[in-house]
């Protein structure tokens, strides 16, 4: 999530402190949420109307609890976001995914810190998501001073 009018440049500072961007626009991937579901009628119909509609894009599908991502997983999408997961519903998602499919990615998303990183990232996920890098930026207090050099 970006402010508004301010995303190149959010990004773009991402990617210059060794970040990745999660995508830049609703061109280049498609990512399936909540209302998406409830609009298609099942993750599945989400997953494969995604595909008909914008075939090529990777699919990237956010699930809420390990009997979505199971759907999911049925689905075949490109990659599987675990919203608000615990570390151990993190770890046992890890572990059906691997177990039915080493092709799709697996992305922690939700409450994520400089306190928590670290522990998600030892459950195995391919991605750790973290909204707070543009979502919650602090302003640096920067000045520049002119010297007329006459002194």
């Amino acid at each position: 999530k970006t402010l508004p009018g301010l995303r190149s440049a959010q990004k773009y500072a991402v990617r210059c402190g060794g970040g990745d961007n999660h995508r830049f626009g609703l061109y280049d991937q498609v990512l399936i949420k909540e209302n998406h579901i409830a609009a298609a009628g099942s993750i599945t119909g989400a997953i494969e109307a995604a595909r008909r509609t914008a075939p090529g894009l990777k699919v990237e599908v956010e699930v809420e609890s390990l009997a979505e991502l199971e759907e999911a997983l049925g689905a075949a999408p490109d990659i599987i976001m675990l919203d608000d997961f615990s570390l151990a519903d993190m770890r046992t998602a890890v572990s059906l995914a691997r177990a039915r499919s080493r092709a799709v990615e697996l992305e922690a998303s939700g409450s994520v810190s400089l306190e928590t990183v670290r522990e998600i990232a030892a459950t195995g996920v391919d991605y750790v998501s973290v909204g707070s890098l543009t979502k919650h930026v602090r302003a640096v207090d920067l000045s520049m001073r002119l010297d007329s050099g006459g002194g």
